[in-house]
């Protein structure tokens, strides 16, 4: 009875306490340590003609609740972007917030995925969810991911099927000034 007793509260202790946290949970703590800061990016992989080369791009993670962190992208001084992601059941969903300058949301808006397994504390993929293909169907095989380590951030699109690829790199060694509020914000 008692070598049972033992094995039991080994076992309470094995599974209460010593599992690891998920991916998912990893990379969403690893992205909460950088709130609040601002970092400069480049776009490493796009059209040459893309509306966001030669323009200082910027993101701020401004808003970590519990479940939510808000990243707005700034492209020059286009403050339209807000990165919104939720963290729920071990997945994190992304959705792209879009304003028009006076803070009403753009009719192309809320289009995003949520991961589809807990990934890894690096990588996180976000497939076109249903939302996406009723609002913008040429997207509907869009994938998003993000990655995260100690020196960089990076935001990545790629339409399945086609050569659209779009990556920006932003450096996490060092921040840059903070933007004021993104549009339909208030500070």
């Amino acid at each position: 009875m008692k070598k049972t007793i033992a094995i039991c509260s080994m076992l309470i202790s094995f599974f209460a306490f010593g599992q690891e946290q998920s991916g998912s949970k990893q990379f969403w703590e690893n992205l909460k340590k950088h709130c609040g800061k601002s970092y400069e990016g480049v776009v490493t992989e796009g059209a040459d003609n893309d509306a966001f080369r030669n323009k200082k791009l910027v993101m701020h993670v401004r808003n970590c609740d519990e479940n939510i962190i808000r990243i707005p992208f700034f492209v020059g001084d286009d403050k339209s972007r807000t990165w919104v992601l939720t963290y729920k059941d071990n997945r994190i969903q992304l959705k792209h917030d879009h304003r028009l300058e006076d803070g009403s949301e753009d009719k192309v808006t809320q289009y995003g995925g949520t991961t589809t397994n807990s990934g890894t504390p690096a990588l996180q993929f976000f497939p076109a969810d249903q939302q996406t293909t009723d609002l913008i169907p040429y997207a509907a095989s869009n994938v998003w991911w993000i990655t995260i380590d100690e020196t960089s951030f990076t935001y990545n699109l790629r339409r399945i099927g086609s050569d659209r690829l779009f990556t920006v790199k932003f450096d996490l060694t060092k921040t840059v000034a903070t933007p004021s509020a993104p549009w339909g914000w208030n500070d």
